[in-house]
């Protein structure tokens, strides 16, 4: 009996290696492997435990704002399903640790403190010198919009299918090792839009990855050997948060060759140089007077 048990848990061990190929048990980011991600602090210019493989900027290019759209789906899957805190949180880290933009407040939580502080200084209550007067809000120069595009969990289906082919005994341990087999990958975009003119500066997409491999979990803990299968349930945030940094690394990068789209002889909004039929030439085109 002993030694059918090793057979069935060297099957298993075999299906593993087969199911999980040359993965690893460490996060993908892209082409990177990322051991460590949004992690450490801000403050300022300053940083304490960032990512290696955060990209960096050596001066800010202006203020940013992050916006997030609560009504898509993604937001709801992201908050409602997962029972993950908003993108923005994340974000903040991110960009603040690159020091490629500096970080204003737009939450509407934010905003509401703010507003507050004024209120009670209007009413009097503050001390002197407090000086919450206007004027003092720093403008958001750009706005940066996060999308979770694709988000997937493989509960180990190919287990289950060798289980299937092989039956008996040695396939129902293949089945149950293949349920401890999850995959989890991410895909995110990130959108910036300069507010003055409304034009979107960069988009990016960034990916990641992760196949977390417990050996033990549908076996052993079937037979009192005790579940260890907290070990593959990483949480999906960590893959989602790498998808983030991947894009906003690929944003970086692309930002630091900057160079801004130009319309020749028209200029932006100017009437464009695909011309409809029938339309005027955006040289006759008039603006209408104001009334004094």
């Amino acid at each position: 009996m002993f030694k059918k048990k090793l057979a069935v848990l060297a099957t298993a061990a075999g299906a593993a290696l087969l199911l999980a190929g040359c993965e690893t048990t460490e996060m993908k980011m892209g082409s990177q492997e990322a051991k460590t991600v949004a992690t450490g602090s801000a403050a300022g210019s300053t940083t304490a435990g960032a990512s290696d493989a955060l990209q960096h900027c050596d001066a800010p290019l202006g203020t940013v704002s992050l916006v997030e759209n609560q009504e898509a789906g993604w937001y709801t899957i992201l908050t409602g399903e997962y029972k993950l805190p908003p993108t923005a949180n994340l974000l903040r880290l991110l960009v603040q640790q690159s020091n490629c933009f500096v970080v204003v407040e737009r939450s509407a939580a934010g905003m509401r403190a703010m507003s507050r502080e004024r209120d009670l200084m209007a009413s009097g209550e503050t001390r002197g010198g407090s000086n919450f007067g206007k004027g003092q809000v720093v403008a958001s120069d750009y706005a940066l919009s996060p999308e979770i595009v694709f988000s997937a969990s493989d509960a180990g289906g190919g287990g289950a299918l060798l289980g299937g082919l092989i039956g008996g005994g040695r396939g129902r341990a293949i089945a149950s090792l293949g349920a401890s087999v999850q995959t989890r990958e991410a895909s995110a975009m990130l959108t910036l839009v300069d507010n003055r003119s409304g034009v979107q500066v960069a988009a990016s997409e960034g990916s990641a990855s992760k196949t977390d491999l417990n050996l033990f979990g549908g076996i052993a803990g079937r037979h009192g050997g005790g579940s260890v299968g907290g070990y593959t349930n990483t949480p999906q945030g960590k893959v989602i948060a790498a998808a983030f940094m991947d894009a906003f690394n690929q944003m970086v990068v692309s930002l630091r060759a900057y160079r801004a789209q130009s319309v020749p002889g028209q200029g932006l909004g100017g009437g464009g140089r695909l011309s409809v039929d029938g339309a005027p030439p955006p040289s006759q085109t008039t603006t209408p007077k104001r009334r004094r």
